[in-house]
């Protein structure tokens, strides 16, 4: 199976005809001979094969850091591609000199991802902060320098181009004048509307072994497998990723980032405690590609954005050709990674009803490390409340079943109760009788229990810290 694609690498076009599953990395490196892009870990933990993807949206260039060895090349039609050496100018970047005078780099092999994903940063904000540009490398990992000259690197540029960076409409000729890019840089705008009409998408007609959207977790099992097999790029065939309010619902695009559900308005609005909640869920890169629809089809029983979904009694929109249907989340999970899902058969969107005044929402998620780790156990609750009564409320939870488990029994128990320690204990004793959590090596059965346990607790003395205390639940 082979693909033609036209995306522009740096300052360069290319045309190529290959398997729309290729790996980026692979490509870069073995075709194109830049090798300045890393090849580490192969699973999207190290960002040493961090490059940066910039596409035309609404008419303006976007750009965001991916992880290569992950990122499928028939997914780059009509887009730019950044390596560490589309950077490189006669003199050093802002980045890269900062990186020199901190002593942020010793082997350097993991310097590329870094300084990549560091100038991404500058170029997607036109306000900029060291917090935030240190967060944008959370997906980078060195083990010489023991990160302390990064940060110092990170705050350097940062206080920089503070004084440099305008709120201009322009904000990439600011960055050549400060020397962060190269001048190249002013011309692929136009050049990507060009590339744009005479790009082709690749077939849908032919019989597809993987449907592929953002594919951070099947590039990791199936990699090789894909290589041989026929495959659909779900992204570039039309799967919604667009986030948006409509009749009184938040209707999400199969096909949105994670990074699309942090940065919607909908969400800002409605859930804004989501965003600091989602740092939780893998890495910048891994955020930035992930997607929802791809995150539910997996059926992972410890997936954080299933759990949220759950919460929030998310409905799934399905589409078989021109057949559609929609199905509660809670029904979707049939047995362990087995779903109630036709041949064929695909989700377009997830919705649900949008939270009311009287609402509450809460995640809570143990795992071994508190960033880039899956979870040991998660939980999500979602409540509406009158008068301390709770009037409506969905519990949900990851890591103790087979599947991503609502909370069916537990939820019921609550609905009618006022806010209240004994509710509450009672409700999580409930909820143990409703898991069957297995020993591996995320804890043992009883370890994961009594999670589930304190994390309903946290929810409860979370969201209602005038009425609970640690204390009461001891």
């Amino acid at each position: 199976m082979k693909a033609a694609i036209n995306f522009i690498c740096n300052n360069s076009e290319i045309e190529a005809s290959v398997h729309p599953g290729l790996p980026l990395l692979d490509f870069l490196r073995k075709e194109l001979h830049l090798t300045g892009t890393k090849e580490g870990c192969r699973e999207g933990d190290c960002g040493a094969c961090t490059v940066l993807i910039g596409e035309l949206i609404e008419a303006e260039i976007k750009y965001h850091s991916v992880n290569s060895c992950l990122l499928p090349i028939g997914d780059l039609n009509g887009k730019h591609i950044v390596t560490i050496e589309g950077l490189n100018n006669k003199d050093l970047s802002v980045v890269q000199k900062s990186f020199v005078e901190e002593g942020a780099s010793q082997c350097g092999f993991c310097t590329p991802g870094f300084i990549v994903s560091l100038t991404g940063y500058f170029l997607s904000n036109k306000k900029i902060n060291a917090r935030d540009a240190i967060e944008s490398m959370d997906g980078n990992v060195c083990r010489c320098t023991g990160h302390y000259s990064i940060l110092k690197a990170a705050h350097t540029s940062t206080k920089f181009l503070s004084y440099e960076i305008t709120e201009s409409k322009n904000h990439i000729n600011d960055l050549i004048k400060v020397r962060l890019i190269p001048e190249y840089f002013a011309s692929i705008k136009k050049r990507l509307s060009d590339l744009k009409k005479k790009s082709f998408l690749i077939s849908t007609d032919v019989p597809s072994k993987y449907n592929i959207a953002g594919g951070t977790d099947i590039f990791v099992q199936k990699q090789e497998d894909i290589l041989n097999s026929n495959i659909k790029l779900l992204s570039l065939n039309g799967i919604s990723s667009l986030i948006k309010e409509e009749n009184g619902k938040c209707m999400i695009g199969a096909g949105a980032s994670v990074t699309d559900l942090i940065e919607s308005e909908a969400i800002k609005k409605y859930l804004p405690a989501i965003k600091e909640k989602f740092k939780l869920f893998g890495s910048l890169p891994i955020r930035n590609r992930a997607t929802i629809g791809g995150n539910v089809v997996n059926a992972s029983p410890i997936a954080d954005v299933t759990s949220i979904l759950l919460a929030l009694n998310s409905t799934l929109h399905l589409k078989q050709n021109e057949s559609e249907r929609t199905l509660k989340l809670k029904e979707f999970y049939t047995g362990y990674k087995t779903l109630d899902l036709k041949k064929d058969e695909l989700i377009d969107k997830i919705s649900f009803d949008l939270p009311k005044k009287n609402s509450y929402f809460n995640f809570e998620k143990v795992s071994q490390r508190t960033y880039l780790d899956i979870a040991s156990v998660n939980s999500s609750v979602y409540l509406e409340i009158e008068k301390n009564r709770i009037k409506k409320v969905n519990l949900s939870a990851g890591g103790v079943a087979p599947i991503p488990l609502y909370l069916k029994n537990s939820s019921e128990f609550l609905l009618g109760k006022d806010i209240s320690s004994d509710s509450i204990s009672e409700a999580a004793k409930i909820a143990l009788s409703e898991i069957s959590p297995i020993s591996d090596v995320r804890g043992s059965a009883e370890y994961k229990s009594l999670l589930l346990k304190q994390l309903i607790y946290a929810h409860f003395i979370s969201l209602f810290p005038e009425k609970l205390s640690i204390k009461e639940f001891l």
